[in-house]
């Protein structure tokens, strides 16, 4: 995400389960990021992720997945990667379709409050997404300040779709 880009709110969805925050994510114009608390101590070599176009793998090495669930959409995996900061695993997924509104990071949790967007996040995550895509096709404006009178149009389809990088 270029600086320009950094200008456009990007709201994290928490997803929580019986008290306990099992990820965060957001999304922007070409990815998806999955924000995981590690557990205390485990260094990342111990880590074991695998994301394939489909599915995403995540857990300690010789036990069980944390989560083992298939993907919305699809990403694309040789250019999606995971990091450890702070003791915060981030997966940065690259979208299969740019510009492609995702209504939930993982299947298996579609529908789940704060895995999935309601239909007013939904809508605010398409005009961002659509400011951002402005701003990539037109780098000489700023969209920054922008807003979109009545419903945003499917950043993924307007006018023949985004350019691909």
């Amino acid at each position: 995400t270029t600086p320009r880009m950094e200008k456009f709110k990007i709201t994290r969805q928490k997803f929580t389960h019986e008290g306990r925050t099992i990820y965060e994510w957001d999304q922007d114009l070409e990815e998806v990021n999955i924000y995981v608390q590690g557990p205390p101590g485990v260094p990342a070599k111990m880590i074991s992720c695998v994301i394939t176009p489909a599915k995403l793998t995540l857990g300690i090495k010789g036990n069980p997945p944390f989560i083992e669930e298939n993907f919305i959409s699809t990403v694309k995996a040789k250019e999606s990667f995971w990091t450890v900061e702070d003791g915060v695993i981030h997966l940065t997924l690259q979208k299969a379709l740019k510009g492609e509104v995702w209504a939930a990071a993982l299947q298996g949790h579609a529908g789940m409050t704060g895995a999935s967007l309601d239909p007013m996040a939904m809508e605010e995550t398409k005009k961002q997404m659509m400011l951002q895509r402005f701003q990539e096709e037109s780098p000489g404006f700023d969209f920054s300040g922008a807003q979109f009178n009545g419903s945003a149009p499917d950043p993924r389809s307007f006018l023949g779709g985004p350019t691909t990088s």
